[in-house]
Order: C-alpha cells, then sequence, then structure tokens
C-alpha cells in the first residue's frame, strides 16, 4: 500500500504506479538529483518484483520541449534505433509523470578506475555516433524543430534560455555571454542530427565497463553534433573521468566512428554555449527558492558555472585570465554557525534515510553561506562597485544599482573593451564563488581537460 512510505507525490500517482505494475508498491524513495525523480519497486502476486524510476513534472503541461514528456516521446522514439535508452513503460498525461526502466550500473565514472573509464568512454562515444548517425526524419519527432543553417542551430536553444530569463535576473555576465553567442556562430555545419542536448558522464549509466544506458534527454533536440561534443567538455569538467592528456583522444575517436571531422572551434564555441544555458537555468531556480529543489547544489553549480563560463569565453576568444585576491575574514562564532553545528553534529545522526541525510547536510552548508555572506558580503560589494565604476563611469550606491548599470553598458555595446569586460567578469564569477564556498566544495577544484 501506497500509505506505508513517507511522500508528497501528487494525488493518484501511486494508485497508477501500483495499477500499471500489476501489484503493490514495496518501495518508494526519493532520489538524490536535480530533477525531481523516485526509485519504485511493484512487487506483483507472483512475487516477480516491476522496477521503475519516476519522473514527473509538477508544474508542466507536456506542451513544450525541456519537458518530462518531451524526454518520454525521445527515449520511446530511439527504442528501436539500437542506442542504450531506458524503455518507458507508462505515461501518465494528467499526472505528467513518466514510469522508466530501471537499468542496472552507476553514473559516476569520476570514481572508477582509470581501466574502467576508458572502457567504458569507448562505448559511450560508439553510442554517440550511433546517434548521430540517426536519419532526423525516420525518428517521428515531429514536435521537434529541424534547424538547417548554422545559425538556427546554434540560437535556437539560446532563444529559449532567454525567455526562460525574462524579467527573473539582471547580470552582465549573462547578457554579455548571450551577446557573445549571438555575434560568434560557428560556420561549419557538416550536418544536422538528433543531440541528447545535455550529454556526457554522469548522463549516463554504466555496468561492468560498458554503458548500460543513456539518460536525461529532457534537453534533446536537433542541431549540429559539435554541441554534444561541447556538452562532453562541459559535463567532463564536473566530472573528470578521461586520461591525462584529455579529450583530444575521445574527439579522434568520434571522427574515426562518425566518418566526420570535429571542428574544435565550433567545439569551444557550443562548450560556452552549454554553459551559458546552464547559468541562466541555475539563475532562474536559485531565485526562485524552492524547498522542492536541491538549493545548496544549484547554488554550487551556479557559481562554479559562472567562472567556467568565463574560462571557456576566455579559451575561445584567446584571453589570458588573471585570478584576483580572494579576501578572507575572521569567522567569529555567530548564530548561523551554531545552527550549522547543530545540525550537523546532533540531528544528521538521528536522522534515517538518504535523501532526508542529504537534504539535512545540504541545509547546514546553506546556514553556513550565509552566515560567510552577512561577514564578508559588504566587502566584496565594495570591490565590485570600485571595478563597475571603470567601465559606467559613476559609481552606484548599492551594488544591485551599479550591477544594472553595468548590464545597461554592456548592452550598449563597445567591442573594444570586450576583453577587459571579460577580465572583469571573471574576476566577479571568482569572488563569488569564493562567497558561496561551503556548497561550492561540494565540487571542488573543478578544471577544463583539454580538447586538442
Amino acid at each position: 500500500m501506497a500509505e506505508e512510505f513517507n511522500h508528497d507525490l501528487p494525488d493518484g500517482m501511486t494508485a497508477w504506479i501500483a495499477e500499471v505494475g500489476g501489484g503493490r508498491i514495496t518501495r518508494l524513495e526519493r532520489h538524490i538529483a536535480r530533477r525531481e525523480a523516485w526509485v519504485v519497486d511493484v512487487t506483483r502476486p507472483d512475487d516477480s518484483v516491476a522496477e521503475y524510476f519516476l519522473r514527473l513534472d509538477r508544474e508542466g503541461d507536456g506542451s513544450g520541449t525541456h519537458s518530462v514528456k518531451h524526454e518520454a516521446k525521445v527515449q520511446a522514439a530511439l527504442a528501436e534505433s539500437g542506442l542504450k535508452v531506458p524503455a518507458i513503460h507508462a505515461w501518465n498525461d494528467n499526472l505528467q509523470a513518466a514510469l522508466h526502466e530501471r537499468v542496472p550500473g552507476r553514473a559516476d565514472l569520476d570514481n572508477a578506475d582509470p581501466g574502467e573509464q576508458a572502457t567504458v568512454f569507448e562505448d559511450f562515444v560508439q553510442q554517440l555516433a550511433l546517434l548521430h548517425s540517426l536519419d532526423p526524419d525516420s525518428l517521428g519527432l515531429d514536435h521537434m524543430v529541424i534547424p538547417t543553417t548554422s545559425a538556427e542551430c546554434a540560437l535556437g536553444e539560446i532563444e529559449f534560455v532567454e525567455q526562460f530569463l525574462a524579467g527573473m535576473v539582471v547580470d552582465p555576465l549573462y547578457t554579455f555571454s548571450l551577446q557573445w553567442l549571438k555575434n560568434h556562430v560557428p560556420e561549419p555545419l557538416d550536418r544536422v542530427c538528433l543531440l541528447q542536448g545535455d550529454t556526457g558522464p554522469a548522463n549516463f549509466m554504466f555496468d561492468q565497463g560498458r554503458v548500460s544506458a543513456i539518460v536525461d534527454w529532457e534537453w534533446a533536440h536537433f542541431g549540429d553534433p559539435m554541441e554534444d561534443l561541447g556538452n562532453i567538455c562541459a559535463r567532463e569538467f564536473y566530472c573528470p573521468s578521461t586520461p591525462e592528456d584529455g579529450l583530444g583522444p575521445v574527439f579522434r575517436r568520434y571522427e574515426e566512428l562518425s566518418g566526420f571531422p570535429v571542428h574544435l572551434d565550433s567545439v569551444r564555441y557550443y562548450r560556452v554555449q552549454q554553459f551559458v544555458r546552464s547559468i541562466v537555468s541555475l539563475a532562474r531556480i536559485t531565485e526562485i527558492n524552492d524547498p522542492q529543489m536541491p538549493n545548496a547544489m544549484n547554488r554550487a553549480y551556479r557559481y562554479i558555472c559562472e567562472r567556467a563560463t568565463c574560462e571557456a569565453l576566455a579559451d575561445a576568444m584567446g584571453v589570458e585570465l588573471e585570478r584576483p585576491e580572494l579576501p578572507e575574514v575572521e569567522m567569529a562564532p555567530s548564530l548561523e554557525g551554531v545552527i550549522a553545528a547543530n545540525l550537523r553534529d546532533e540531528v544528521r545522526p538521528a536522522v534515517a534515510g538518504d535523501f532526508a541525510r542529504h537534504r539535512l547536510e545540504h541545509a547546514g552548508l546553506l546556514v553556513e553561506c550565509l552566515d560567510r555572506r552577512a561577514r564578508m558580503g559588504p566587502q566584496l560589494a565594495l570591490i565590485e562597485l570600485d571595478e563597475i565604476a571603470a567601465f559606467t563611469g559613476k559609481r552606484a550606491g548599492t551594488l544591485e544599482d551599479g550591477l544594472m548599470d553595468l548590464d545597461r553598458t554592456v548592452k550598449a555595446g563597445g567591442a573594444d573593451r570586450e576583453e577587459e569586460m571579460l577580465r572583469y567578469l571573471a574576476r566577479r564569477a571568482w569572488r563569488l564563488e569564493h562567497l558561496w564556498k561551503p556548497v561550492v566544495d561540494l565540487f571542488p577544484g573543478r578544471t577544463f581537460s583539454r580538447i586538442d
């Protein structure tokens, strides 16, 4: 019976799952992920167990792309392709929920031994080459637009994220990077194919040295295959899992398997695009402060990705960045520190369940960040206001006003100061990463691998 489990799923969800599975729910656990998902087992009268992975949209209506419904359509279309994707066992329009096959394996390739990393990556590249070889017209994905030009490939997703951001956040980094993407569309376009749109380590499962399933298809769309290679760069940044010589051998193997050249300038462009898509999405999510979301993890991703966006831009532009001095303040005993210590040392040991402990640990990190922001924030704001004034010609009274002034300056153009602007935006990104250090340390020391 579903009532045996502690959950907040929408009414009717557990009854639907039990009906689809033909039995009773015997396992129902919230999965630790950035997008809501649940691990579900249904035991049938003959004692066989149906193992599912539940994905749902609480707010969505499934009418557009980047939704759970879109993801389910893509996976269903790929079922006969030979690509390793989880089967979709059932879809519920009213609940906007999909029951996926639960595939064996793990996703943390960065924690595998080097030998297994190499064999898994080889298998993944074969899967990616197969994906990119599929004829777009044969997949039956009529709800998706098939672009025909380089600009349509490069900017289709950017138009979506701009709409996603509208009215939520004013940030000169976002304005600068979106303008850069529009002004530097890569020219070579050998072909258009189906892309996973967010592909690479942690978005595929592996087991015994092989890919067991490619997962997370909500960003799937048609476009330039170089975009997926840029996505690999971005995801490998978080899940380093290639040899010391970097991603170059991976891309050369892709060329051999696909029969098409890898354009490294396009890969660099799409690496920027992936991070820009990430920071815009994360900005909106972190401004909402939805308690259903993994807020500490999203803050960590946001500020690490902002710094990575600057570094990816610098590499694409041929600009050298200089890391700023990062101020420290004395972290004397505080009420926030007391709360964080209570949660960590007294409450956590008494909490059962991986998801609940995960939430509790991250809540403590957020409290530490609030303490750090209260102590260090004013000092950093003074630094930002001084540096912003060098571009705008006036010193704003508040950091919020200063950022709005700088955003207007970026929108007004000034290509002659583009490199100088990027250097400032990178310094600001490093300072924000430093300010939010307790959550950023969930993913310490993230750097790019070589791509040539």
